[in-house]
């Protein structure tokens, strides 16, 4: 599928466990494009920015560190791959940004994130670190549990009409560079609406290879998945 960047979900997650350093490197063989990964303090209050997905997450393993990680995605191995650095929580931007400087990565690197606070924050701080608002603000896959999924489905469908607005306009006043979006809210509309404001459309989480495949038709930037393997079944 050329032209459609391959995108690993904490990695690979359904290969190894997501934002380790196995999960990485299965993405890497794999062939994606670019590697997807979760950063937050390792507990509230915490000055210990780690890779895990939540609090939970992080309690219950000893995650890598962020600078474990960028040290892992410096190597020579990873050249070429981008990086998708999916901020969690809000109030950590700088040090995000710094870190990535630090590795040599800022220049590879697309920051995402579910809080509209951080994204003037980082604009800022980074104005050569790509920067991509992720939508619609969830923290549970209610389109996956069959009590939640039909009022789920209400609202995507009104998500879909405000996001084609919104985020092609965010992008033409220079706020922020990408659109991550759950496929939900996906259409040809937003897709020929963020080409035509010069940004990327990325879409998130696709393990469905005929989704990749229809995804790609309409000409989305990027599709991320917990299992790179389907891009080439797609």
């Amino acid at each position: 599928m050329p032209g459609l960047k391959r995108i690993g979900h904490k990695g690979a997650d359904l290969i190894a466990p997501g934002n380790t350093l196995a999960s990485f490197d299965a993405a890497l063989a794999a062939g994606v494009d670019m590697v997807e990964f979760d950063v937050l303090p390792e507990r509230a209050g915490s000055d210990r920015l780690v890779l895990a997905h939540d609090f939970h997450d992080a309690a219950r393993r000893t995650p890598l560190t962020l600078e474990e990680g960028l040290a892992h995605f410096a190597q020579d191995a990873w050249v070429g791959v981008e990086l998708d650095v999916d901020m969690k929580t809000s109030g950590y931007e700088r040090r995000v940004v710094d870190a990535l400087r630090s590795f040599g990565l800022a220049d590879r690197t697309l920051i995402s994130t579910m809080e509209v606070e951080s994204l003037p924050i980082v604009r800022a701080a980074a104005p050569e670190i790509r920067l991509g608002w992720s939508v619609p603000k969830v923290r549970r896959n209610y389109l996956g549990n069959a009590f939640t999924k039909v009022p789920a489905l209400a609202a995507a469908q009104y998500g879909r009409a405000a996001l084609a607005i919104r985020g092609p306009r965010a992008i033409r006043e220079g706020r922020i560079d990408a659109i991550m979006s759950h496929w939900a809210l996906v259409t040809p509309r937003l897709a020929r609406a963020v080409r035509a404001a010069g940004g990327e459309l990325y879409v998130w989480t696709v393990d469905d290879p005929a989704r990749i495949a229809k995804l790609d038709a309409i000409g989305v930037t990027g599709v991320i998945t917990n299992d790179p393997r389907l891009f080439a079944t797609a």
